[in-house]
């Protein structure tokens, strides 16, 4: 392949990062070289709201996938979590890379522990803007109070070292990718089954124009394809749930042998976030489609927050 490749990407510090990495397999394996292309989207410019604020969905992906039907780029990089389950016209997902470490990651002020489930103190406030995060901590620790918290990961750690929050709940990839300074804090890696993350969550995505098939066949070699298939039962999962942002649901996927385990919780808020209940499903198939649907059945059908 000639030329070089126009990368899509927001401006945070982790999509920067996931960008470079994407661009740095390409040329390692593929001898392409990239340019990345910055593109502000509507989740970014809106800081104010928490996301089950924000009216419709891919509020950190809609104006990406605009650029790239345009041809102003040739592809965009994704966290899979993110993305919205319907794929547009015209763009097909060429490639699901290998997964990072999808656990949830708790940071808190030392002074802020306790024996509670969450492992924090009475009262004490924790972090985010996610309804499935929030869910699931108040389902552990009930006497802990919500309060949303958005912004890029560096501001949210910026915030809970100036004492906006007690504790905050962060993907661990995203710390991870970015090798970022925990020192003073409290950290915490929960187990899936007690914190369970997005579906996608630790996976990036490279999207691509369906009929740019010189480029759909460079980025295909970067496919893993037992975390497309994990990842793939996961999304299906979420999209019978006709969920996207705003759906409290978790859900981890793998392959075992000869079948697909799909592990899932889902959330039910009161309209304060101040209880929650959960359901959880623990389904096997021998495709992501059957092992999906036998979650779907497990958990009844959709719910709203």
């Amino acid at each position: 392949m000639t030329g070089r490749l126009r990368i899509g990407t927001r401006g945070s510090d982790l999509a920067l990062w996931q960008a470079r990495r994407v661009a740095a397999l390409l040329t390692e394996r593929c001898r392409v070289g990239c340019d990345l292309v910055v593109v502000q989207t509507s989740g970014d410019r809106d800081r104010s709201r928490s996301l089950h604020e924000l009216p419709g969905s891919g509020f950190f992906t809609k104006e990406l996938q605009e650029e790239l039907k345009a041809d102003r780029v040739d592809v965009v990089v994704h966290s899979l979590k993110d993305l919205p389950t319907d794929e547009p016209e015209g763009l097909v997902l060429g490639a699901i890379l290998q997964r990072e470490d999808p656990r949830e990651l708790v940071l808190a002020r030392p002074e802020a522990g306790g024996t509670g489930g969450m492992r924090l103190r009475p009262g004490a406030a924790i972090g985010t803007s996610s309804l499935r995060r929030a869910a699931q901590a108040l389902a552990l620790q009930p006497d802990t109070v919500i309060r949303a918290l958005r912004g890029n990961v560096p501001t949210r750690l910026r915030k809970l070292r100036e004492g906006a929050y007690d504790a905050i709940m962060l993907a661990a990839a995203g710390v991870d990718r970015l090798g970022l300074d925990l020192d003073g804090l409290t950290v915490w890696r929960a187990d899936v089954d007690t914190l369970m993350p997005a579906p996608g969550q630790g996976a990036l995505a490279i999207e691509v124009r369906a009929n740019d098939h010189r480029t759909l066949d460079e980025v295909r070699k970067l496919n893993d394809e037992l975390v497309a298939e994990a990842t793939r039962a996961e999304r299906l999962l979420l999209k019978g749930l006709g969920g996207g942002c705003h759906l409290p649901l978790g859900a981890l996927a793998n392959r075992s042998g000869s079948v697909i385990e799909l592990r899932a919780v889902l959330g039910h808020l009161d309209e304060g976030l101040t209880r929650a209940d959960l359901r959880r499903a623990s389904a096997v198939g021998a495709t992501a489609e059957t092992a999906a649907a036998a979650a779907l059945a497990q958990l009844g059908g959709s719910a709203t927050a």
